[in-house]
C-alpha cells in the first residue's frame, strides 16, 4: 500500500468515525430527553375522593379504561378473573372500620379498589425470585419474567390485590396494546400505578380519565397537590392496623376519619 492510499483509508476512517460519534451524541442528547420527561418523585401515591364519583358506573369506566391500557384481559369465569382496579362496597373496603357513625350514603356507595404500593410490602418479602420488587420512588413493580407462579404473594397480600392468570390470558384481551407486554399462564399481576407513563411524563390512566376524582402525586413533597389535598381533608387508609402502609388515601366528603 502505497503512502496516497493510507492516507484516504484514514481520512475515510476519520469520516466515518465522526459520524457514528456523532451518531452517538444525538442519541445520547435523546435519550437525556427522554429522561428529562419523567416525573421525578420520592414517593409516589393515590388520592382517590370518592365524593366525586356519579355512581358505579364512573368506577366501571375507570376500570375498563385501565384494564383496556395495560392489557388486562376479560374473563367470565369467576375463579379466573383479573383484576387491577375495581370496586367494593364499604364493609369490604374498610372492613376493619368501625362504622355506626358513618352516613348511610357512605356506607351504601362503592368505592374503587387496587394495589396499595405499600410502604412495607408483604409481597415483596415472601417473593422467592424477587418477581415483585419495591421501588426507589415507592411504586411496588413486577418482573413477569421471573415470576415462577407460586402464589406466595397472593396470600400476602392483605388487599387481595393480586390476580393468577389460571389459563393464557392472551386470547381475553380484546385489543393488545402494542406498547406494553400482555401476560402468560401461570403469571401473578396487579397494578403498577402505569410506571411506564410516569416515564414519559403523564399520569396513570386511572388518574387521567377520572374527572378530579383520583388525584396522583409525590407524598413526599409538601407543595404537591395530592399534599395539599390530605391536609385539608379527612381521610380514610385501609387496614392501616397492619402496618403495611398504604399509600392509597380516601378522602371521605361529610363524613369520616382519618387513618
Amino acid at each position: 500500500m502505497n503512502r496516497r492510499n493510507f492516507i484516504k483509508i484514514m481520512a475515510g476512517a476519520a469520516v466515518g468515525g465522526a459520524a457514528i460519534y456523532k451518531g452517538l451524541d444525538s442519541f445520547g442528547a435523546e435519550a437525556a430527553a427522554g429522561e428529562a420527561q419523567t416525573l421525578p418523585a420520592k414517593h409516589w401515591g393515590m388520592v382517590i375522593d370518592v365524593s366525586k364519583f356519579q355512581g358505579t358506573e364512573d368506577i366501571k369506566q375507570i376500570a375498563a379504561a385501565c384494564h383496556q391500557y395495560n392489557n388486562v384481559p376479560h374473563i367470565d369465569h369467576s375463579g379466573h378473573e383479573i383484576k387491577w382496579i375495581w370496586q367494593e362496597d364499604f364493609e369490604h373496603t374498610f372492613a376493619e372500620l368501625e362504622s355506626e357513625y358513618f352516613s348511610e350514603k357512605i356506607k351504601k356507595m362503592q368505592y374503587p379498589v387496587l394495589c396499595n404500593h405499600c410502604e412495607n410490602p408483604p409481597c415483596v418479602r415472601v417473593c422467592p425470585t424477587q418477581a415483585t420488587f419495591k421501588r426507589a420512588d415507592g411504586i411496588v413493580n413486577m418482573d413477569y419474567h421471573r415470576c415462577i407462579g407460586c402464589r406466595f404473594c397472593m396470600a400476602a397480600c392483605p388487599f387481595g390485590a393480586r390476580s393468577f392468570n389460571f389459563v393464557d390470558p392472551r386470547p381475553h384481551i380484546e385489543k393488545v396494546n402494542p406498547e406494553l407486554p400482555t401476560r402468560t399462564k401461570g403469571v401473578v399481576e396487579k397494578c403498577t400505578f402505569c410506571v411506564d407513563r410516569l416515564e414519559k411524563g403523564e399520569m396513570p390512566v386511572c388518574a387521567e380519565v377520572s374527572k378530579g376524582a383520583i388525584l396522583f402525586g409525590d407524598l413526599n413533597d409538601p407543595d404537591s397537590e395530592i399534599r395539599k389535598v390530605l391536609g385539608e381533608s379527612f381521610f380514610i387508609r385501609r387496614k392501616v392496623e397492619l402496618g403495611t402502609g398504604p399509600s392509597v388515601y380516601y378522602v371521605i366528603r361529610g363524613g369520616g376519619a382519618s387513618a
